[in-house]
Parts: C-alpha cells; structure tokens; sequence
C-alpha cells in the first residue's frame, strides 16, 4: 500500500459521508454568527447588559473592523472579486459538471460563505456611514447576525439535502 492511497483511506474524499466535514460545517457557521464583524457577540451582550466600559470598547472595536472590512474591500476588492468568483466557478465546473464530490462540498462551503462576507461590507458601510451608537449600533448588529443565521440555516439545510441525495445515490456499499 502507498503513502497516497493510506492518506486518501484515512482522510475519505466523499466529504458528505465524512463526519469531519459536517463538524467543519458545524464549527464554520457557529463561528460565522459568533463573530459579528469581527466582535465577538457575548462582548456585544454585556455591552448591551452592563453598559459602561464595555459599551466603550465594543464601540472601539466596532470601528476598528469596520475600518478594517472598508479598507479591505477599497484597496483589494476587484482582486477578491476576481480570485472569488473564479474559485467559486471553478468549485461549481468540478462539483457540478465533473460530480466531484470534494468540490461539490467546498462550493457548498464557499458560496454562502461569500454571501455572509458581501453582507459584512455592506454593514460595515452602513455603519460607516451613519455612526450609529449605543442601542442603535446593538440593534444593526442584531440584524447583521440575524442575517448570517439565516443563510446558514438555509446552507446547512441545502448542503444536508445534497449530502443526502449524494449518500443515497452513492449507496452504502460503495455501489
């Protein structure tokens, strides 16, 4: 037996019949909506409780990442725009026209990903431009991490349907 065939036996490349990629898929969105742009959400909470210093450094941080996302966005954005959608092309071309399946799982991965990032500029400019603060700076954030729960109820809700068609039309047997 050969170091690729033992990496492929022990890694499984039929992602949706691999239970690391439905922890990954787990971790991704739970991540996703923990982080609101770029502050974590029990900062927000207890900003929003207790008020004070913590109100003071979650609008700190707020300002920061929203600066931070802008000038991402301004100074390299046609690039991501580029390196984005072909990746995302690419994935879809491999997965959906050749069926394979790692591609299938990574663009299921990558898309809403990329929806959740476009959502992040906009807050991020919506923010910019309006300043808000104290509860209505809770109450955009609020929204934005509604926003991203949705679409990942709605991805992990597609990517188990597709995983499951994927499984049952594999076969358990490998047939």
């Amino acid at each position: 037996m050969d170091l690729t065939q033992t990496i492929f036996e022990v890694i499984d490349m039929r992602s949706f019949s691999n239970l690391w990629f439905w922890i990954a898929l787990a971790v991704l969105w739970s991540t996703a909506s923990h982080w609101v742009l770029g502050v974590p959400w029990d900062m927000i909470t207890r900003a929003r409780r207790k008020g004070g210093k913590f109100e003071d450094d979650v609008a700190v941080l707020v300002r920061v990442y929203v600066d931070r996302i802008l000038h991402v966005a301004e100074v390299s954005g046609l690039v991501l725009i580029v390196l984005v959608c072909f990746l995302l092309t690419s994935l879809a071309v491999l997965g959906f026209g050749y069926a394979v399946e790692f591609a299938q799982a990574l663009f299921l991965l990558a898309l809403p990903m990329t929806v959740v990032g476009l959502l992040s500029i906009r807050s991020a400019r919506i923010i910019d431009a309006t300043h808000p603060e104290g509860e209505e700076l809770y109450r955009r954030l609020h929204a934005h991490r509604m926003t991203v729960q949705l679409i990942g109820m709605a991805s992990i809700f597609v990517t188990t349907m597709w995983g499951m068609f994927q499984n049952f039309s594999f076969g358990a047997l490998g047939g």
